[in-house]
């Protein structure tokens, strides 16, 4: 409802969110025929929830929020999270949610992962991300089968 609102969590190429997060429970998770899902409403949480042109960004997009980008920790209505800049001057809070293990939330106020919508090309278990903390951000790849957030881009 709000830049700084959490938001729902989805395991990688999941739509909906879920009670538990788990191995077990991952439509993805060791399945090595998946490419990017940037757009395809099956499995971008951006655009089965949004619709129209929202999707999720790919790791070359995070790349670029990453590497062009000026990071600055903040607090926004209360919440801990990043403001990131662009070079026009546009900028986007990304609040430090957390992520969902098993049934349980962690990290919440302090860390922060984003889904992009490519996978991991090395193995069928994980995808990249945008990951963070109050002293560093960086993308990464992290197991597909956790509940992290999603920030949608748009043409």
């Amino acid at each position: 409802d709000s830049p700084s609102d959490y938001g729902d969590y989805f395991a990688w190429g999941e739509t909906k969110p879920k009670s538990s997060y788990d191995e077990d429970n991952s439509v993805t998770y060791c399945d090595s025929s998946f490419g990017d899902i940037s757009g395809n409403a099956k499995y971008d949480a951006a655009t089965a929830n949004w619709g129209g042109t929202w999707r999720m960004p790919t790791k070359e997009e995070c790349d670029e929020l990453y590497e062009k980008c000026a990071w600055g920790w903040t607090t926004q209505d209360g919440t801990n999270g990043y403001k990131v800049t662009g070079p026009n001057g546009n900028s986007i809070f990304l609040p430090a949610a957390g992520c969902r293990g098993g049934s349980s939330l962690g990290r919440a106020g302090t860390h922060g992962i984003y889904w992009s919508s490519t996978p991991y090309a090395s193995t069928s278990y994980n995808a990249y991300d945008l990951y963070f903390y109050s002293s560093s951000h960086y993308v990464d790849y992290v197991s597909r089968y956790g509940g992290r957030s999603v920030r949608p881009v748009s043409e």
